[in-house]
């Protein structure tokens, strides 16, 4: 099994407006002249926090992460104007030219790997590689699953606390009754919300139970970001043209080496979404782990991912 790189601090760190309203913080880490990976982090509203950096071979990457609009250091926090899929790929073009790199590396898990299927779709010529993790395609059966039906019948308990913020009588639409919660004036309305949101999706995370990920969800300027940007995006079906959009455009990226790892036990984004990208993308390498859920932090997958940095690191157009 492999382990993260030792840590390491960035070599470059900034601001980059790429609105009237939305500044994004990035930073670069690794050797300034290794080659290009920019890491796409998930939620939509997770933010990058510094582990995300050990997945790297620190001599052999020029490790790129930037905060997505509203989350993390970016300004302003939690803002849901101006915060589309489509402002998002226009910012990781506008980063790549301000960075000077011509074409990356794209690493991406869970509401990443939707991002970075639709950047590569939108701009394939910047792509030369593509590692993804906990498929997640933003489609209607994939957020019923999650918070609807499904995952609640595995996770009952969590479910249970998942649900307190909401009436019975608005609980045959979740998404809706917590984005009138999520979007409401009324603060403390709105974090109870948040943090009950972001409490659910970090017990259900992991194939054990992790108390710690928990609290770090539960911290209320996280969640309250979290919360609100993700369910922006799902009640608004991604801003994606069509359900199917990111497995109907495949042929855009079929001729760049990718590979897609995914946990067998993952209740988060189940395998079916993964299973499914595999059989219309059968070019791309295809890695279940049998003993993991949905964290990139679990043991088999931060091992897996580490394995196709490595490789990917050394021969990426030959991959």
């Amino acid at each position: 099994m492999r382990e993260l790189y030792p840590p390491i601090e960035p070599f470059q760190e900034g601001y980059l407006q790429v609105s009237n309203l939305h500044t994004i913080h990035y930073e670069e880490s690794g050797n300034p002249q290794g080659q290009p990976i920019i890491v796409l982090h998930g939620g939509p509203g997770g933010g990058c926090p510094p582990f995300y950096r050990q997945y790297f071979h620190p001599k052999k990457w020029r490790i790129v992460m930037f905060d997505q609009r509203g989350c993390g250091q970016s300004k302003p926090h939690a803002e849901l104007r101006e915060n589309t899929t489509w402002d998002l790929v226009d910012d990781i073009e506008k980063l790549r030219a301000h960075l000077g790199i011509e074409k990356w590396v794209v690493f991406g898990g869970s509401w990443g790997s939707t991002l970075s299927l639709a950047y590569s779709q939108t701009h394939p010529s910047r792509c030369t590689g593509l590692i993804l993790r906990g498929i997640f395609m933003l489609r209607q059966q994939e957020l019923r699953w999650f918070y609807q039906e499904g995952a609640s019948y595995i996770f009952p308990d969590a479910w249970e606390e998942y649900l307190k913020p909401i009436p019975p009588a608005e609980r045959d639409d979740l998404l809706t009754a917590y984005y009138k919660r999520l979007t409401s004036p009324d603060i403390q309305i709105r974090l109870e919300a948040a943090r009950a949101w972001s409490v659910w999706e970090a017990s259900t995370s992991r194939l054990f139970l992790d108390p710690e990920l928990m609290l770090i969800f539960g911290n209320n300027e996280f969640a309250d970001a979290f919360a609100r940007i993700e369910c922006h995006y799902f009640i608004n079906k991604g801003f994606l043209e069509t359900e199917n959009q990111l497995l109907l455009n495949i042929d855009r990226i079929r001729h760049i080496p990718a590979a897609i790892v995914q946990g067998r036990y993952d209740m988060v984004c189940p395998m079916i979404s993964a299973w499914e990208l595999h059989r219309a993308w059968p070019e791309a390498e295809f890695i279940i782990v049998p003993d993991a859920g949905h964290s990139m932090s679990e043991p088999g997958i931060k091992s897996a991912l580490i394995e196709k940095t490595d490789k990917f690191a050394d021969q990426p157009s030959q991959y």
